[in-house]
């Protein structure tokens, strides 16, 4: 373990083990958020064709789509007020939305009901896990990120296939409402307590880190952070300026469009081929059990040996698995599908996240995570658009091949556009970014 970052005088340590109080209490929370949404994952696709009727594989992915924008917005807002406001108030106001969603699941007279759960959903998804991924980066400083985000998204994606697994056994036996959303009930009572109670703001550590920053360039002398450039600014370099934060951003999101594709379809074409609702819940479950798990390696390991080839890799690891899909059919060689899903998922995930905390100071580095998560997930909107699309006009496997193609691609145009970001494997320190151009423009 690295030791811990020392600020100016008086300031908060910067390390994984200087804050591991915190930490750990904001990845019991994280996994509260993930629990949230891995209840969907096996259940709410059935819901739609058993319970409501729906034929359409674009109606049927309109919760998806619905989900997605919402949460990609959220993104935008809880990054720019955590700058502005603090941390811990976004948290907790992510909770607030979360509550009612098991509720109006468990009653909903109309698929109308489940697509408005969805709204409120991407608000809980949005405000609360950008916040405590921005709290887990303010809290270990620069040395560890790929560990923190590695740690941070393992906690919440496990969460999502425990859920998943749980919710297609309790469905099982049960039915498909209201038994697998109770937990649901329980899982939002338990994070808003937490944060409420237990969890402490952040943003101070973010601002000692900018003063350490500053003066180790000697570029300041003052005690107080530059200001950061306007949010129009930020949104232009992350969006396309700056030619790694673009390349993390369309990385993040078409991650986020196969996603979306495996949630709304997956389940559809394994039902189709008569598999029974706890081995839709199994498969459900291994693919983000592996994207969990994965990343307790996966972020530690991008600290090692660089951002860029695990990004890489990751992209066309996703591609095929996802193309196995169509290409083969049974239990087992879907379940192969699955793990090769995840492994690629967990190396490209905690690894963008990274990418962007080493390039935006911390000034604005919030806003910076919440417009690269805007990006990440719109993937959710696209891939429910996109697949739901061709599924309905060529049929589920054209849709699945194309967000394969897809995939690859996206793995290509990073390999062909970012640069290193991971301080120690950089030719040289790079200055941080702040009222200029773009660091890597072009």
């Amino acid at each position: 373990m690295t030791s811990p970052v020392r600020t100016p005088s008086s300031g908060p340590a910067l390390s994984l083990a200087a804050n591991w109080r915190q930490f750990t209490l904001l990845v019991v929370v994280t996994a509260f958020v993930g629990a949230m949404v891995g209840l969907e994952r096996a259940v709410l696709p059935l819901v739609a064709e058993q319970e409501f009727g729906l034929a359409s594989r674009s109606a049927i992915l309109s919760f998806i789509a619905t989900f997605g924008i919402v949460k990609a917005l959220a993104n935008l807002v809880a990054g720019r007020l955590s700058d502005r406001a603090g941390r811990r108030r976004i948290l907790l106001a992510g909770w607030l939305f979360g509550l009612p969603v098991p509720f109006l699941i468990m009653l909903a007279p109309s698929w109308g009901w489940i697509v408005f759960a969805n709204v409120l959903l991407g608000c809980n998804q949005g405000l609360a896990w950008s916040t405590t991924v921005i709290m887990k980066i303010d809290l270990v400083g620069p040395a560890r990120r790929g560990l923190a985000m590695g740690l941070n998204e393992a906690s919440g994606y496990l969460a999502v296939s425990l859920a998943a697994f749980v919710s297609g056994y309790v469905a099982t036996s049960y039915g498909l409402r209201p038994a697998p959303f109770y937990l649901g009930v329980g899982f939002a009572l338990a994070g808003l307590l937490l944060s409420a109670v237990f969890v402490r703001e952040s943003q101070g550590h973010a601002r000692h880190e900018a003063l350490a920053r500053q003066r180790s360039t000697g570029r300041n002398a003052a005690d107080t952070p530059e200001s950061p450039p306007a949010f129009s600014e930020i949104l232009r370099r992350v969006s396309w300026k700056d030619r790694v934060l673009f390349s993390a951003s369309q990385a993040g999101m078409v991650n986020n469009l196969n996603d979306g594709m495996a949630w709304g379809l997956f389940p559809v074409v394994f039902a189709a081929a008569g598999l029974p609702v706890d081995q839709i819940g199994l498969l459900a479950a291994v693919y983000p059990g592996v994207w969990g798990l994965g990343q307790l390696a996966t972020g530690a390991l991008s600290d090692r040996i660089g951002r860029k080839v695990p990004i890489v890799a990751g992209m066309w690891v996703q591609a095929a698995g996802v193309a196995l899909v169509v290409l083969t059919a049974g239990l087992d060689s879907w379940l192969v599908a699955m793990v090769l899903l995840g492994i690629g998922t967990a190396l490209v995930y905690p690894t963008l996240l990274a990418v962007v905390s080493d390039v935006a100071p911390p000034t604005w580095r919030a806003s910076a995570v919440g417009v690269y998560r805007l990006w990440r997930d719109s993937g959710y909107v696209a891939g429910a658009l996109l697949a739901g699309a061709l599924a309905d006009l060529l049929g589920i496997s054209w849709a699945v091949g194309a967000v394969a193609a897809l995939t690859f691609a996206s793995g290509l145009i990073a390999l062909l556009r970012m640069e290193e970001t991971e301080p120690s494997h950089t030719a040289a320190p790079s200055p941080p970014v702040e009222e200029g151009a773009g660091l890597h423009s072009g």
